[in-house]
């Protein structure tokens, strides 16, 4: 065999692409869209990593075990593919710092975290920017000595291949109306199910509840990779039933009837941002897991939900105000008085609100780890939901701040195909599907029932590099093996 195929062109694509591409093998990229990106490039918050050197220049300790530990407290099943995205979380984020010269010098603190771990650069989403450094170098190379790598857009994957003792060896190819094969082990990367709404919906099959509700998921996001490992390959599937839905979509009053939505980042909440319901209280945790926040939503049935973040929390995450400004997403008010009047309630209940938090705070700085109720993630606290970090605080009802209406959104699948913690393709009795790897959200098994904020990013690297180790290993194998079959 002559290359390893990567299906689709997403972060978890392009970083098995350039794995494989370091190992010495010669790759295919194809993806069904007529450009690169997928939902990667959406990613608002940030990419988690454990133990870097931008988190030591910050006085900032943290290890992968604390990483493990919180990942398995969020709802990772599994200790063995945690274990592994966690340990390595840190090398996966030095090298895009160095491989691709990106700017991850912005740490902060998102949900579910006992340490500030999530890496962004000073501008733009971060998902889009180590995306496409990414791409960009891979396309340079494709460009360059076509010999190493291949681009094939607008190329949809229509079955994979398997040679006569069953093991996966190509897939068969549509693209421009003409229908061929390419052979050599697969990496999929082609991303979950969340807008998935075709005839053979996972969606609709695991969980027809969260039909109709808004999604951040591209349209492309149908399950393909996972169908057709299961079709073609005789993969498995777990944890189909478990969906993320993120409780900070951004709301549009302009339309109120939008299918896609785009997401307040978790960062948001991270540096800072304090949710209200409609009559000006706090109703949860906000550094809580998604689902748990999201779960308070559709408890209490007190929206419009509104993401308030005061001058010093806006600076911090200034340009992602910016740009949900410019959508029309967020409103700068220059102080409460102007929110109270668009909530039609009296200032006096932010007021009541903010003056709680800022007394919890003080007391929870004063006596950490004290109080008389439990904190998540560990120890006690004085705020009854849970909360026992703080960031940007005082709050004061006379300072400006950047407000948005936010909604609970599909916004994540967690299930898909089985594979091994080294990426390999499973049947039901856990057998590898020899030259079937996973990369990305088209594996299930790595985040359990609920995923934590900053390791999507993270997820694609890690397994994207994992893949596209166990893909090159494999080639090497195979080919070995063929030439001693001829000697």
């Amino acid at each position: 065999m002559e290359q390893i195929i990567v299906v689709g062109g997403g972060l978890a694509g392009l970083s098995a692409a350039h794995t494989c591409l370091e190992r010495g093998a010669r790759v295919l990229v194809i993806d069904k869209n007529p450009f690169f990106g997928g939902n990667s490039t959406k990613a608002t918050s940030g990419i988690n990593g454990a133990g870097t050197y931008m988190q030591r220049k910050k006085g900032i300790t943290d290890a992968p075990e604390v990483f493990e530990e919180d990942t398995i407290r969020g709802g990772a099943k599994s200790k063995e593919h945690a274990h592994v995205l966690t340990f390595e979380s840190g090398p996966g984020v030095e090298w895009l710092t160095e491989s691709f010269g990106l700017d991850l010098s912005l740490v902060s603190r998102m949900g579910g975290h006992s340490n500030p771990r999530c890496h962004r650069g000073p501008a733009k989403f971060p998902g889009m920017t180590i995306t496409y450094a990414l791409m960009e170098k891979l396309e340079d190379v494709a460009e360059q000595t076509p010999e190493k790598a291949r681009i094939m857009l607008k190329a949809r994957m229509t079955k994979i291949l398997k040679d006569a003792k069953g093991n996966v060896n190509g897939v068969e190819i549509e693209q421009g109306g003409k229908t061929f094969s390419e052979y050599g082990p697969v990496v999929l990367a082609t991303g979950g199910f969340g807008a998935d709404a075709t005839e053979d919906s996972i969606l609709k099959k695991y969980r027809p509840d969260l039909i109709g509700m808004p999604t951040t998921c591209g349209e492309h996001c149908t399950g393909d990779g996972i169908k057709l490992s299961m079709r073609d390959a005789g993969a498995d599937a777990v944890d189909l039933n478990w969906v993320q839905v993120h409780p900070t979509g951004l709301f549009n009053p302009k339309e109120p009837d939008a299918r896609v939505l785009f997401l307040a980042a978790e960062a948001l909440r991270g540096c800072g941002g304090v949710l209200l319901d409609r009559e000006g209280n706090r109703f949860a945790n906000e550094l809580g897991r998604r689902d748990y926040v999201s779960g308070r939503m559709f408890d209490i049935k007190k929206g419009p939900y509104r993401l308030c973040l005061n001058s010093k929390a806006s600076t911090e995450i200034a340009w992602h105000c910016k740009h949900y400004k410019g959508r029309g997403l967020m409103k700068e008010y220059k102080d409460m008085r102007e929110l109270a009047l668009d909530m039609k309630i009296d200032v006096g209940a932010i007021k009541k609100t903010f003056d709680e938090h800022n007394e919890i705070e003080a007391k929870v700085t004063a006596q950490p780890g004290e109080g008389p109720y439990d904190a998540y993630g560990g120890g006690k606290t004085f705020d009854q939901f849970g909360k026992k970090f703080f960031q940007n605080g005082p709050l004061s009802v006379d300072d400006t701040f950047h407000v948005a209406i936010v909604t609970p959104v599909v916004h994540y699948t967690m299930g898909g195909m089985k594979v091994t913690p080294d990426a390999q393709a499973q049947r039901k009795d856990d057998s590898i599907i020899a030259g079937l790897f996973g990369a990305g959200e088209v594996n299930g098994g790595i985040h359990g029932e609920n995923r934590l904020g900053g390791s999507s990013l993270l997820d694609c690297v890690v397994y994207g590099r994992v893949a596209g180790r166990s893909a090159a290993k494999h080639l090497m194998e195979t080919n070995i093996g063929l030439l001693r079959a001829k000697m």
